[in-house]
C-alpha cells in the first residue's frame, strides 16, 4: 500500500509473532509487570517508550502477552495516560518544532509544504478521534494551543 503524502510503497519490517505465549525464561508475573509500568507512566514516559524500556531493560519481550492488557490500558486505568493519543501528540511536536523552524526561515517553502501536511493529518486524526469519542466534540487543532499543550 503507498504512503499518504507520497506515492512511494512502505518498508517491510519485523513483526511480532502471532503465537502470543509468556516465554519461560521471563520471571516477571502479572502484578509486577503492572507495577513497573505505573511506575515508568508517572516518570511521563509514553507507552512506546515504556515497551522499550521494558524489553531492553527488564527482560519483557510483550506487556500483553503477560498481564493481556497493552501498557496504555494500563495507564488509563491507573489515570496516568495524556490528554491526547500518543499518535497526535507525536505529530503536534512535530508540527511545532516545525513552526518554530519556519519562524526563522520564513523563505524555507520545502519545510512550508511539510508543515501543512502535518497539519492536515492533525485534523484527519482529530476528526477521527472525536468521532469515536476519545477526545471532546468540537476539538479543533490550534498551532497556537498545541504550542502551549506540547511543552
Amino acid at each position: 500500500m503507498a504512503r499518504m503524502h507520497a506515492r512511494t510503497r512502505g518498508k517491510s519490517g519485523s513483526s511480532k509473532p502471532a503465537d502470543q505465549t509468556v516465554p519461560k525464561w521471563v520471571e516477571y508475573k502479572k502484578g509486577e509487570v503492572e507495577k513497573l509500568v505505573v511506575k515508568l507512566g508517572k516518570q511521563d514516559m509514553t507507552s512506546a517508550a515504556i515497551g522499550t524500556v521494558l524489553r531492553d531493560r527488564y527482560g519483557i519481550p510483550s506487556v500483553k502477552a503477560i498481564t493481556s492488557s497493552t501498557v496504555s490500558t494500563i495507564l488509563k486505568d491507573n489515570k496516568l495516560y495524556g490528554k491526547y493519543p500518543e499518535d497526535l501528540l507525536n505529530l503536534m511536536r512535530r508540527a511545532v518544532s516545525l513552526g518554530k523552524h519556519m519562524d526563522v526561515n520564513n523563505k524555507d517553502v520545502h519545510s512550508k509544504r511539510g508543515l501543512q501536511l502535518i497539519e492536515a493529518k492533525i485534523r484527519r486524526l482529530g476528526k477521527y478521534y472525536v468521532k469515536n469519542g476519545k477526545m471532546p466534540a468540537g476539538w479543533k487543532y490550534d498551532p497556537k494551543i498545541a504550542k502551549i499543550e506540547v511543552q
